[in-house]
């Protein structure tokens, strides 16, 4: 049997803080449920190292009874890494790869097996203390969920970079828009602007719904800055959505506003939205450029007074346009596959050739538009427009 078409044996370990998939908000958690079963249904041998209320087509080894996040007799998650860390060691010779995505917790016990390893990048990479990380641990190989991210730590380890994907089927399109308001979904905290979406709403006289999280850290900011602005007229504070409510939200909207103010690593909302054929008016900033094709699934702001003017533009998009630029480039399937040709390249000992990259200056990264990805050719081709 070819090395291309053997089945593998891989480990998925997962944070603990959510269960895999997240019963609510849970980005990373929901692309390793994804990705595990996307891998399930290739025919691979997949293990989930996750906490025990989790649910998979894979096997899944218990590493906490419930997410960390449901005990609340929890106050440091970092024991209960390490008994997981521990678990997946002495595991480790049963699997061809170990995916982990847990941040950097592993690479200490890890190292030796390092070529044998892949670890997911999920948050953002711009805070100091990383740098000596991945000087010290120059070895692990590394994956980014866009080229935006690698930016701060451009000189670490990276062997690819793969978009995140969501299944296919998990939302169905919605082409009429019927909810006639703008959504803002996710988190409520500083980066996130959910006072910028309120802002853009008013100006262009749309209701706007906000369903989001509030984390404990951010409930001082959701009561000092975001709730005196809930009062008026045209804004409904709904709070944290499921997934099963998620696609009527989404698919009910005219348009999702991202008016981040951040290095946003990736951006699932994105994708979620694009997959109910829901356009996404957003700021410029990290990953934003090389998620939104300008002119067909959204469009791409640097100013408060460039959405106020841009948002008429993206409500008249072609929500059909939307929903089949998201079948070309955010499934699940197409990222389970890239996935797997870097497993197979790693254990051909070829990855550095394979997937080394060149990445462009930050400024031609803001100038990228239509999808393209800077470090190979797999941009589709159509219904590329101009909006500005």
């Amino acid at each position: 049997m070819s090395s291309n078409s053997k089945q593998l044996k891989i480990a998925q370990i997962a944070p603990l803080v959510e269960s895999v998939p997240p019963r609510l908000y849970g980005g990373t958690e929901r692309i390793v449920s994804y990705l595990t079963e996307e891998l399930v249904r290739l025919g691979h041998d997949v293990t989930l190292f996750a906490s025990g209320d989790s649910v998979t087509s894979g096997s899944l080894i218990s590493c906490t009874p419930l997410a960390l996040r449901l005990r609340s007799n929890v106050l440091d998650p970092v024991p209960y890494y390490m008994l997981m860390l521990d678990r997946v060691r002495d595991r480790a010779s049963d699997f061809d790869i170990l995916h982990f995505h847990i941040d950097q917790f592993h690479f200490p016990v890890f190292r030796a097996v390092a070529h044998s390893t892949v670890t997911t990048l999920h948050g953002r990479q711009d805070l100091p203390d990383l740098k000596p990380l991945y000087v010290g641990f120059d070895d692990m190989p590394l994956v980014s969920i866009s080229d935006a991210q690698r930016y701060p730590v451009s000189n670490a380890n990276f062997v690819a970079t793969i978009l995140h994907g969501i299944p296919s089927d998990l939302h169905a399109p919605t082409y009429s828009a019927e909810g006639g308001y703008l959504a803002f979904l996710g988190r409520i905290s500083p980066e996130k602007r959910a006072d910028r979406a309120i802002e853009i709403a008013r100006a262009c006289g749309i209701p706007l719904k906000i369903a989001a999280k509030v984390d404990k850290v951010d409930e001082g900011y959701f009561r000092e800055v975001i709730a005196p602005l809930l009062d008026a007229d045209g804004v409904e504070f709904i709070g944290e959505i499921n997934e099963r409510s998620k696609a009527e939200f989404l698919g009910g909207a005219r348009a999702l506003l991202l008016p981040i103010d951040w290095p946003e690593p990736f951006g699932l909302v994105m994708i979620e939205a694009m997959a109910c054929g829901t356009p996404v008016l957003a700021f410029r900033q990290g990953s934003t450029p090389e998620i939104i094709d300008h002119g067909v699934t959204g469009a791409l702001v640097d100013t408060m007074d460039e959405a106020v003017k841009m948002l008429p533009k993206v409500l008249a998009l072609d929500r059909h346009a939307v929903r089949r630029r998201f079948e070309q480039r955010f499934s699940s399937a197409r990222m389970a596959s890239e996935y797997v040709a870097l497993y197979r390249s790693m254990l051909d000992g070829k990855y550095i050739s394979e997937f080394e990259t060149i990445l462009p200056q930050p400024p031609l990264l803001e100038k990228k538009l239509n999808g393209q990805r800077l470090h190979n050719n797999r941009s589709p081709t159509a219904e590329t427009h101009e909006i500005a």
